[in-house]
């Protein structure tokens, strides 16, 4: 681990972040010189995973808000897999403002917390936060574009997890480029998902020679995307 940090906010305390702070635990001790069963890379840029941290977050679920983040990535409607323990972090997740981030189907799913909402661009700056990744649930667009705002205003980074346009959208690119802000998104694809082993066999049947007229996938998942 490096001397630098790299302090990471969170918008969205959902099963994604789970596995992310998870992870961040899990490998923090990972070695870049052998494979490592579930990571990519240890170490990308000069930064190993042990120097993220997660130093503020946001959602509006009332079994999260208010909880330390170590707590609040295993309550439901999360039922991401438990494979670490992680510890006390210090941080509180606080109330973000919910916009179009609970579509009709996630209401039975997630009952939201009576707290006020936040400041996050405050927040973010107060946190010392250099990146803010957007977990939020598909669909959620106004609300992508609300927390893309705050980076901007926070001096942040934004990496935007969901399939809405920001990093797509020239103006965007051209805002976070006049402040020197990185900008990265739009999506991510899960780990060996759907996605990733359609493209690959698709690939493959053209470099066997194959030519393919029409292809699709059928997506089965477990986590509020397939609620949205």
């Amino acid at each position: 681990m490096g001397s630098k940090k790299v302090r990471i906010g969170i918008a969205g305390v959902g099963n994604c972040a789970s596995s992310l702070v998870q992870g961040l635990s899990y490998y923090r001790d990972a070695s870049g010189n052998e494979p490592i069963p579930g990571l990519m890379h240890a170490d990308l840029g000069g930064y190993h995973v042990g120097d993220i941290e997660v130093v503020c977050a946001f959602d509006v679920a009332k079994g999260k808000v208010g909880r330390d983040v170590a707590e609040a990535i295993y309550n439901a409607p999360n039922n991401t897999f438990r494979f670490a323990d992680v510890a006390a972090t210090g941080i509180r997740v606080e109330r973000g403002p919910t916009l179009d981030g609970i579509g009709k189907y996630l209401r039975d799913a997630i009952e939201e917390a009576e707290e006020p909402v936040a400041n996050v661009s405050a927040l973010l700056r107060e946190s010392g936060a250099d990146v803010l990744v957007s977990y939020l649930p598909v669909g959620s667009e106004e609300a992508t574009r609300f927390y893309a705002e705050c980076a901007l205003e926070a001096g942040c980074a934004f990496v935007n997890c969901i399939p809405v346009f920001i990093a797509s959208r020239p103006e965007w690119r051209r805002r976070f480029e006049q402040r020197g802000l990185p900008l990265v998104g739009d999506d991510i694809k899960s780990q060996v998902g759907a996605t990733i082993v359609h493209r690959l066999l698709a690939n493959l049947f053209r470099e066997r020679g194959v030519r393919i007229d029409r292809t699709y996938q059928l997506n089965f998942g477990g986590n509020t995307d397939f609620l949205n």
